[in-house]
């Protein structure tokens, strides 16, 4: 044993030289070896380890390290004992295992600091990430910014970052950093990359790492070589729920450089984090361009926004100027001051510091300046003999001018103006546009600069234009205004020595007309109210009971029983004297304001303003009043030598806010008189709905419709167009009625809109048009006549052809007609509208824009259409009188007439009040209930021509 005591004398040195596990288990192993009978000897890790090697268990023996937890297995040489060799390698191992312990130890302890590097550094890595992904920097600096940070990691000098675009099946290349390649595409389908190793990874979702040759045993297809090369190759997916979004590779074209399980594990563990980096910052880029696209739209629209609030001040402005203008024409002030008053509008709109107005005299010799105002010549002459200056050549040109000094002095070289010496200090800018009265130049309108700063613009040329045109309206109006002045003074001179002529004439002619109004409004026989007057009083009723909601009137309609026997049997005096005495009983059952009329034969109405209602809701004052009046008329009569015992049936009606018109209560009332006298006569009906015995389906109205175009029931009405200051008529509106045999006369709105839908109108607008131009025609004056014309009309290309062929059949000369369109007439296929009323205008006919104020109410209708009046809606008069801006509108839409040499006519007067609130407001004409209502034809002569202020006129006195 002296051989092996040694041994471990050596076995001792060797142990303590080692300095890791490996050079000491090499050591125990190496030395245990070396020493006699043992042929083999292995450190085994863990004591329950089962000792392999396939020998004979009888010749190993094994010795345990307990603190290393570790085996030495030894075996024994031929003729050698196990146990033997064990004891005497007893004491050695007891030096070698608390060695190996401590090792251990240490090297467990390094793996651990390594693990913990390693763990520090992917965390530095990760927020490295994260503090790129929000950094402000751009997306490829970012990338590059990655590349550095998985390059700290691991070997990652050729890099490059694939994106998947699943809803286009694309593959973009996000990044690549490669020393052999450069990038082969930015975006292709991903079928174009099918079988290559990063198709593969993309599909399937795991990572392939290793060469070609063993990446073609990890794939389940052909591998398809994309670029150089390369000796090593890791490519990882980058995963969202499972969900692959593209792919991180690395590759290595040195031989040598290879990828590791625990890079895999690495780039894997990283390429989350990427993809949420990548995913963040450019969901941030698209952010921003979203904010940078939405910002440049909305400064567009901004931009947009101001050019129409631009335009729209200045179209306020120009607006404002007109009225202004108009106003100003209508003042009574000077010349002077009429001018100043212009410069001050021009002042508002451009510069016009310099400013002048030229008009030609009457000889057009010389050139007069009535209004000059020069900042640098305060003496230059207010009128001068016509030269070859720049404003003679606005003059002969007949078009504005806008030029500049240098542009002036072209000008003066090319001989077209001639250079005046002593006119002082030439401008540096000046703008003039010439003045029209009609197709003549009459003037000029003039802004100049001496300033280098302030030049003019075709804007403000446009505008001068604009305003130079109202200018010479306005001069034309005051022009002649104070001609008309003139005329008017001379002709109240020859009017005031008619005057003293007249007075008795017209104090004589009143009595008669007083006479021949009683004798008009009443039946001649009875002396009572007939038809006509009958007609008035229920219309006020009913215009009164409509502004007192709540309060109801009555008509009763009386018809004398059996009076065709009496006139028969007795003769025509007893049967007036009958009538007569009829009419007497009747008034006595009444009292003021109700009224008994006569309509005809023995007919009788009675009109009772005022009733109530009893317990029961029944109108009984008009009940009680019919029962009176039965009681009253049975009473015996003695006429011609007899007593007669008479008697009547009565139909009632109560007028509430179902009717508008005199003819709708007659109507019901006469349904309710007919249906006494079928119950037996000598009693008295109340009108219901059940009575009402005429059908309302459409189709039945269409059908009557058809017929009373047929029969010629529809009619025109005529109402009286008048001046306001005198009532004297100068014109007549054409109203269509329905003569219907059973439901009386009808207004438009009855039946308008069955024609409409039927096709008829057309048909019967011609047929009104037709029989009021032939009645006008015969009345020998100077009044016109209105006719209203559908927007269809306006869009037949024959329009104008066909009216003016119908003019010249009736006889009525186009200069006595005018036809009111609408604004709706307007606003479709404006240019053929106005073609058509161009058409219209050149012949003489007229043109009124109807209900003006109620529709657009757009000022450029005014310019573009040829109008010649305004009709004001009544809806503006209704409100004239109370507090509101109605008088203000009123008044202005009357100053823009003027100023465009327009007539204006308001519609719907009713009133003394709202005539007077007119003629303050200087409106020359009107119509309206207070002057006539729509009537049908009545024979010429038969209607005085003007009524006395104040009063209706006969004319149109039908509803």
């Amino acid at each position: 044993m002296n051989a092996i005591d040694g041994a471990f004398a050596a076995w001792r040195e060797t142990l303590l030289e080692a300095r890791t596990v490996d050079q000491l288990v090499c050591a125990i192993e190496t030395v245990a070896a070396a020493l006699p009978g043992i042929d083999d000897s292995r450190v085994i890790w863990e004591r329950d380890a089962e000792i392999e090697g396939g020998g004979d268990s009888d010749r190993t023996a094994s010795l345990d390290l307990p603190a290393s937890n570790a085996v030495l297995a030894v075996t024994a040489a031929d003729g050698s004992h196990p146990a033997a060799i064990a004891t005497a390698l007893a004491p050695g191992v007891a030096t070698a295992d608390p060695l190996l312990q401590r090792l251990r130890r240490l090297a467990e302890l390094e793996q651990e600091v390594v693990k913990l590097q390693n763990s520090e550094k992917m965390q530095r890595a990760l927020f490295a990430i994260s503090q790129l992904s929000g950094s402000d920097r751009d997306m490829s600096e970012v990338l590059r910014g990655i590349h550095d940070i998985v390059g700290t990691l691991m070997y990652a000098e050729n890099f490059f970052i694939a994106l998947l675009d699943p809803t286009h099946d694309t593959i973009r290349m996000l990044y690549f950093v490669d020393v052999e390649d450069s990038p082969l595409f930015e975006e292709l389908p991903r079928e174009d990359l099918k079988h290559s190793a990063t198709w593969y990874v993309l599909r399937d979702g795991r990572p392939l790492r290793g060469s070609r040759e063993y990446i073609r045993t990890q794939v389940d297809g052909p591998l398809r070589l994309v670029g150089t090369y390369s000796s090593d190759w890791l490519g990882v997916p980058m995963l969202r729920d499972g969900a692959v979004h593209g792919a991180i590779v690395v590759q290595s074209y040195e031989p040598g450089v290879e990828f590791s399980e625990t890079d895999e594990d690495l780039l894997e563990f990283v390429a989350s984090h990427i993809l949420t980096a990548v995913e963040r910052k450019g969901s941030s880029e698209l952010l921003e361009r979203s904010v940078k696209l939405r910002t440049q739209e909305l400064a567009q629209v901004n931009c947009d926004l101001q050019l129409e609030i631009a335009e729209r001040q200045r179209a306020e402005r120009l607006q404002s100027a007109m009225f202004q203008i108009a106003q100003l024409a209508n003042e009574d002030t000077d010349e002077h001051a009429f001018f100043a008053g212009i410069h001050d509008v021009v002042r508002q709109l451009l510069n016009a510091d310099n400013f002048f107005i030229a008009l030609l005299s009457d000889d057009r010799t010389r050139l007069e300046f009535p209004y000059l105002v020069d900042r640098h010549h305060d003496d230059l002459p207010m009128h001068r003999p016509l030269a070859r200056g720049l404003s003679e050549y606005v003059l002969r040109t007949r078009r504005a001018l806008l030029v500049t000094h240098d542009e002036a002095l072209d000008l003066i070289r090319q001989g077209e103006v001639i250079d005046r010496p002593g006119q002082g200090k030439p401008s540096e800018c000046w703008l003039g546009v010439p003045l029209f009265s009609g197709d003549e130049v009459v003037g000029l309108v003039t802004v100049q600069s001496y300033d280098c700063h302030v030049h003019y613009t075709s804007a403000d040329q446009e505008l001068l234009v604009f305003v130079a045109s109202q200018i010479a309206n306005s001069l034309l109006r005051r022009r002649n205004a104070q001609f008309r002045q003139k005329a008017f003074a001379q002709l109240e001179e020859r009017v005031a020595e008619r005057t003293l002529e007249l007075r008795s004439q017209i104090r004589e002619r009143e009595l008669v007309q007083q006479r021949l109004e009683h004798e008009v409004m009443h039946d001649a026989l009875t002396g009572l109210p007939n038809r006509g007057q009958l007609h008035e009083r229920v219309d006020a009723v009913l215009a009164r009971r409509r502004a007192e909601p709540g309060s109801f009137c009555a008509l009763l309609y009386l018809d004398v029983d059996r009076f065709k026997l009496i006139n028969d049997n007795l003769g025509h005096l007893a049967g007036d004297a009958f009538l007569r005495e009829i009419a007497r009983r009747l008034q006595s059952c009444v009292r003021k304001p109700d009224l008994v009329a006569r309509l005809a034969g023995d007919e009788f109405v009675v009109l009772l303003e005022q009733v109530g209602r009893d317990r029961d809701g029944a109108r009984a004052p008009a009940a009680t009043i019919a029962e009176r009046i039965l009681e009253v008329i049975t009473a015996p009569m003695p006429i011609s030598g007899r007593m007669l015992e008479p008697s009547a049936s009565i139909g009632i009606v109560i007028g509430d806010g179902r009717y508008t018109h005199a003819d709708e209560l007659l109507r019901d009332a006469d349904i309710a008189l007919y249906r006494a006298k079928a119950l037996g006569r000598c009693r008295w009906q109340m009108y219901d709905q059940s009575m009402h015995g005429y059908s309302v389906d459409l189709l039945a109205l269409e059908a009557e419709l058809r017929q009373a175009i047929e029969r010629d029931e529809l009619e025109p009405y005529l109402q009286p167009i008048v001046r306001l200051d005198d009532a004297t008529i100068v014109g007549r509106e054409a109203l269509m009625r329905w003569n219907h045999p059973q439901r009386g006369v009808l207004c438009p709105g009855d039946f308008q809109q069955v024609a409409e839908d039927s096709g008829l109108m057309e048909t019967i607008d011609w047929r009104i048009f037709k029989r009021s131009m032939a009645h006008v025609a015969t009345i020998h004056d100077d009044t016109y006549l209105t006719i209203n014309v559908m927007p269809r009309h306006l869009q037949r290309e024959d329009f104008a052809r066909r009216l003016l062929d119908l003019l010249a059949r009736t006889g009525l000369a186009p200069s006595r007609l005018v036809i009111e369109v609408t604004e709706g007439s307007l606003l479709d296929d404006s240019e053929r509208v106005r073609s058509v009323l161009g058409q219209l205008r050149d012949e003489g006919v007229g043109i009124a824009l109807d209900d003006f104020g109620t529709g657009y109410s757009s000022l450029s209708y005014l310019h573009a259409f040829p109008l010649r009046m305004i009709k004001i809606d009544r809806t503006f008069l209704a409100s004239l009188g109370e507090p509101g801006n109605c008088a203000a509108v009123v008044s202005a839409v009357i100053s823009l007439a003027r100023a465009l040499d327009m007539t204006v006519v308001a519609e719907g007067i009713e009133s003394p009040e709202q005539r007077k609130l007119l003629l303050d407001l200087s409106c020359g004409f009107g119509q309206g209930y207070l002057f006539g209502r729509p009537a049908s034809f009545a024979p010429l002569g038969s209607a005085p021509a003007t009524a006395a202020p104040g009063t209706a006129s006969m004319v149109g006195t039908g509803a």
